[in-house]
């Protein structure tokens, strides 16, 4: 086969919601594709909290909110085939949700790949894309770079600004990347406080003054220092940068703005030396955030179509599970550390 018609599907640290993609990739040199259709659906309430504090709970009731996201998975995938009356899918690449995510330990955990998820959706099912990395000693993060270099190979970097911003670039023949530090993960915390879902547009930062102190503490956080692979997740963040947050008697709105400020340096400290970048994820329409990041670093900042904005991660993953289907590389070793590359997910049959 040469041409492949995906539903990718993805959902991100941010907890916006259940990203699902409809997309067709035509092999050649380099892979070219086309976005047919996407939507975002929204967690209820009651699922937001779930999957915010599931990291702490035991494996078992872990085990048994996994039965329970794989048939809210399964409902929304046939829901979004039915709605868009989709056929000759050829298969379901889904990422799942990640809940633990512990590579030092040898561990890492996303719900919503058993393998019921065929059986109700009816369709071949691709997923469980990092457990085989870790296994090999990877970090099983981060997994999007093989689409970088295969479908956004023209910029000399990619960036995705979601719970966490991540970097994926060329060097030296091969495809280097990493977490580079929080961002909606954090700002979204604090917007809620506000009664916000997110800072729109950055206007909480913009209006607020960042606090040089705190600002002084994040940037001598360890993680910034160390080499790639390197990856990030809730358990840093509760260990190592909430704790320095709440220590703090400073007001949301200051939090917010110091935050942002930190945030930016990071980013535009990373993507020092790169020419043309693009600039994807939820958090590239906070507006005052990418401005702050063009005053930092003499890069061309490029902000692509809605579209690619909000489905890139799923549209990638939907890439993964091509390259699986065709016993490709799709998981590179110089990007999470693994012993090798590899073709990583498990095929379900419905």
């Amino acid at each position: 086969m040469n041409t492949y018609s995906v539903i990718g599907v993805m959902s991100g640290t941010s907890l916006d919601g259940i990203d699902l993609l409809h997309c067709r990739f035509q092999k050649g040199k380099p892979f070219s594709f086309e976005i047919h259709t996407g939507s975002t659906y929204a967690y209820s309430s009651i699922w937001i909290e779930k999957l915010k504090q599931a990291h702490t709970w035991p494996l078992e009731h872990i085990k048994a909110l996994d039965e329970d996201y794989t048939l809210l998975l399964a409902d929304y995938i046939n829901r979004f085939i039915n709605e868009n009356h989709l056929s000759d899918i050829d298969f379901i690449a889904s990422h799942g949700h990640t809940i633990l995510h512990q590579p030092e330990k040898g561990f890492t955990y996303q719900i919503g790949n058993l393998p019921k998820l065929a059986t109700l959706t009816k369709q071949n099912v691709i997923c469980d894309f990092r457990v085989q990395d870790v296994e090999r000693g990877g970090q099983g993060a981060p997994l999007v770079p093989i689409g970088d270099r295969l479908l956004f190979g023209e910029y000399d970097a990619c960036v995705n600004l979601g719970g966490f911003a991540n970097i994926s670039f060329e060097k030296n023949n091969q495809r280097i990347a990493y977490d580079i530090c929080p961002v909606n993960k954090i700002l979204n915390i604090y917007a809620n406080r506000l009664g916000k879902e997110f800072d729109e547009s950055g206007s909480i930062a913009r209006t607020s003054v960042p606090n040089v102190e705190l600002g002084y503490k994040l940037e001598k956080l360890q993680y910034y220092s160390k080499p790639p692979p390197k990856s990030l997740g809730i358990e840093w963040l509760e260990a190592e940068f909430l704790p320095l947050l709440n220590l703090t008697e400073l007001s949301s709105e200051e939090i917010i703005s110091t935050c942002t400020q930190h945030f930016a340096q990071q980013i535009a400290k990373a993507i020092t030396g790169h020419r043309k970048v693009l600039f994807t994820g939820g958090g590239a329409f906070n507006t005052y955030l990418v401005e702050l990041i063009s005053k930092q670093c003499d890069a061309k900042l490029v902000i692509p179509n809605p579209e690619v904005i909000h489905y890139k991660e799923a549209l990638i993953f939907a890439l993964l599970g091509v390259l699986k289907a065709r016993g490709e590389v799709n998981v590179l070793a110089s990007v999470t550390g693994a012993s090798r590359d590899h073709s990583s997910g498990r095929v379900l049959l419905p």
